[in-house]
């Protein structure tokens, strides 16, 4: 939504004042990214805005219909390049040109085929100026898209893995107690990340042992308005009819290979949508059940478990970003379940490496984030 016009004083970052109007609108506007808008006229905002869900206004739209007529003239920081095709909505730059707008700052260009530069170029020919902005806003705005640019150049949806572990690497201990590894500050910010994807994925066993919601839950532990698709990866539709995450609000998609017709009727009378994916050395196909999830306009996928599943996806490469939050305790244990399992690797120099990784802290915890050097994993 759009904030009142205000008078911020010549000091104020506007990139920096859209790039936070577009975090504002994270995990809404999909399959489309979340942009921020502001419109400047001397040291006056007089129009702002953020992409609105599928179908609504984009924007820069939102920020020209609050300004008016005073548009004309006034510069647009916005935090992708303006759209130049017709689709569900009409092309942004054809308003921004028909406003009047005089100058136009953009973050980042639109990695979509359709637009790729050509947004840019058109509002140029216009007599628009048009100027980039610095590194560190383009970086910025680069991650909030990164979602729909992969989504929009592969069909794929991006794959964000997240796991919690104690400081020697377990997320359980030897008899599977799990709850809590981390605080309320990370478990907090784990719900941020799951509003902010399109689905969350968990393989059968961790669906049966621990009998998750996987939903989106605000500060006060009540189910968001807007709750991501949860995937079961179960190969042969064993998922407990009586799991919690099916009385939860939202949609529960369960991945089979080859279930029974007796399983899959019970488990869509027990409110699950069960998909039919082809079947990969005995279990379900991962990279099909990706491809499907693609044409189903899911950009984002969180898999939170479990290790199996961790392994088979960092195996095949499909792991495109890494959510690792530490906390400073030890629990010990030969059989104490680790992230990730499965065979494991022959040798350290073909261990999977995370390329740009930051790190936080959160609480008493540390988050380590951070995206995987592709095609290092061999199996042991």
């Amino acid at each position: 939504m759009t904030s009142a016009k205000s008078n911020p004083g010549p000091l104020m970052d506007y990139m920096k004042r859209a790039l936070t109007l577009a975090k504002g609108v994270v995990g809404s506007t999909s399959p489309n990214p979340p942009v921020g808008a502001v419109l400047v006229k001397g040291d006056r905002v007089i129009g702002e805005g953020a992409t609105q869900p599928p179908g609504g206004s984009h924007a820069e739209v939102v920020a020209l219909r609050q300004a008016g007529d005073a548009a004309k003239g006034a510069t647009l920081y916005v935090t992708l390049e303006p759209h130049n095709f017709q689709g569900r909505t009409s092309p942004c730059t054809q308003a921004i040109i028909a406003a009047g707008v005089a100058e136009v700052h953009i973050a980042t260009l639109d990695p979509n085929p359709r637009v790729a530069g050509q947004g840019k170029a058109q509002l140029e020919a216009a007599g628009i100026r048009v100027v980039m902005a610095a590194p560190d806003e383009t970086d910025e705005a680069t991650e909030l898209i990164e979602a729909h640019s992969h989504w929009i150049t592969t069909d794929l949806p991006l794959v964000v893995v997240k796991y919690a572990m104690t400081l020697d690497g377990k997320i359980a201990t030897v008899t599977g107690d799990s709850r809590w590894i981390t605080g309320e500050e990370a478990r907090a910010q784990v719900h941020t990340l799951r509003l902010a994807c399109d689905a969350i994925l968990v393989g059968i066993n961790t669906a049966v042992r621990d009998n998750p919601q996987l939903t989106a839950r605000d500060a006060a532990d009540k189910p968001l308005p807007k709750q991501p698709l949860r995937v079961v990866v179960d190969t042969q539709g064993n998922l407990p009819l009586t799991a919690r995450m099916l009385k939860e609000p939202g949609k529960t998609l369960v991945a089979v290979a080859n279930a029974s017709p007796v399983k899959k009727a019970a488990l869509i009378q027990a409110r699950a949508e069960v998909l039919e994916v082809p079947a990969q050395n005995g279990s379900v196909d991962l990279r099909s059940l990706l491809q499907q999830l693609g044409k189903r306009q899911v950009t984002s996928v969180l898999v939170e478990g479990g290790g199996t599943l961790l392994s088979s996806l960092f195996a095949l490469d499909l792991v495109d970003k890494v959510y690792t939050y530490i906390a400073p305790c030890i629990v010990g244990g030969r059989e104490a379940p680790t992230p990730v399992e499965g065979a494991g690797i022959p040798s350290l120099a073909s261990a999977v490496t995370l390329e740009r990784v930051r790190s936080e802290r959160v609480g008493n915890d540390i988050l380590i984030v951070g995206y995987p050097r592709k095609s290092t994993w061999q199996k042991g």
